[in-house]
């Protein structure tokens, strides 16, 4: 999952959603050197991600996009799963609006800048500025997101084809997440940290 999915399933506490937020840029035991419930952030970050990465609908949808993608497929199954939650966020949030998320969010980072890691202040200001979490839940904030991410990160990946091929076979993919997502939210609901 990416950033979006890690916030949500995080709840309300701000601290966990940063610290969930973080969670890919904190190594190791590093986490110990972070306040309780920002370090409980981390750990449920790791949690998602191992129930996540050996989920068969999940492989299943990075298998769909490998014979394109290659060893992106992973990467690019976590975005367009954060552009399918936030597209629908008000059925998975049960009527809680993103852009009320995002806000306490975004805010949630500034109020704990000085404890995020140096990566993360580097990118941080552009994020919360271009709005990054609801653009999301458009095709040109997708396209958006890949852009970015080949700028900086991914030289190798497509923006452009990547968002035809989603869409091209979203319904294939939005039911995979359907089905999928609920899954999560039950096992965040028992991961005890």
């Amino acid at each position: 999952m990416n950033y979006l999915a890690h916030i949500y399933l995080s709840g309300n506490d701000r601290q966990r959603q940063v610290g969930n937020f973080i969670g890919d840029f904190v190594k190791g035991n590093r986490y110990e050197e972070y306040p309780a419930k920002i370090r409980a952030g981390i750990l449920l970050h790791r949690q998602i991600d191992s129930f996540t990465d050996s989920h068969p609908l999940v492989l299943e949808s990075i298998a769909m996009l490998r014979p394109e993608f290659g060893r992106y497929s992973g990467i690019i199954t976590d975005v367009f799963f954060d552009h399918l939650l936030a597209s629908d966020f008000l059925h998975y949030a049960k009527g809680r609006s993103l852009g009320c998320v995002s806000a306490n969010f975004y805010y949630a980072t500034l109020r704990y800048y000085p404890l995020l890691p140096s990566r993360v202040k580097g990118f941080l200001w552009h994020f919360i500025s271009t709005n990054r979490l609801m653009r999301y839940a458009s095709y040109d904030g997708l396209q958006e997101a890949f852009t970015i991410m080949s700028n900086y990160k991914v030289p190798a990946l497509r923006p452009e084809e990547t968002v035809v091929f989603l869409r091209q076979n979203h319904t294939e993919l939005e039911e995979r997440f359907a089905a999928f997502f609920p899954e999560l939210e039950a096992f965040v609901k028992n991961v005890e940290i």
